[in-house]
């Protein structure tokens, strides 16, 4: 089984590529939160798991990250940026 880490930084608008972004800007939302990510993972059919206490090694503040389980259908671009999608959804 594929565990896939999702850190928010890959989803955060105000992050540049290299400081760890990984969808377009128009894609990416402000400061996204773990249970915002795990909530978008389990509406896209994956199995979420929130660890709280991480730090992303770009970053300085733990903000945690979310690993999703069973993604073995999907790369991990693909999922990212599907996830991306549920939680601007998420917010309106």
């Amino acid at each position: 089984m594929v565990e896939n880490v999702i850190w928010p930084a890959y989803l955060d608008a105000s992050k540049t590529r290299a400081e760890g972004r990984r969808v377009p800007r128009e894609q990416a939302v402000d400061e996204p939160t773990v249970d915002e990510i795990a909530k978008a993972a389990q509406q896209v059919g994956y199995d979420a798991v929130i660890e709280r206490d991480m730090t992303y090694p770009r970053e300085y503040e733990p903000r945690g990250r979310v690993l999703v389980k069973g993604a073995d259908d999907a790369t991990k671009n693909d999922l990212v940026q599907a996830i991306a999608a549920y939680v601007d959804i998420l917010r309106d």
